[in-house]
């Protein structure tokens, strides 16, 4: 399965790279920003993506709401899901892991259908 990490810290996408890598996922790009996420996503053509709530150019959201539900999207933050109540469900994503909450098994209970 291939991974697009699209995260404004070069640290977690690092560190997200690896987790995801060791655990059997194809990471296949990392974009700083939701507008060279989105080219990212059109180039690369991932099978989901795992994106950062907070971009310096637009929120988390934004970005799911204009790739699903062409693109799996897996929304994280280092926040809690209860601090953004009902966005989550409502922008398309397929679900929400914390930072430091991220595993390949994390990553992979969020994808499974429900």
């Amino acid at each position: 399965m291939t991974v697009l990490i699209v995260d404004d810290h070069p640290a977690f996408r690092a560190s997200a790279r690896a987790v995801l890598e060791l655990d059997g996922f194809d990471v296949v790009g990392e974009a700083e920003d939701g507008t060279s996420g989105i080219e990212l996503v059109r180039t690369l053509e991932p099978d989901v993506v795992l994106l950062d709530i907070a971009l310096p150019d637009m929120s988390g959201f934004e970005v799911a709401e204009q790739l699903t539900p062409a693109t799996k999207v897996v929304l994280t933050s280092s926040r809690q899901s209860s601090d953004f109540g009902r966005r989550v469900l409502r922008s398309g994503a397929l679900g929400f892991i914390p930072k430091d909450s991220l595993s390949g098994e994390a990553f992979r209970r969020v994808m499974e259908p429900a």
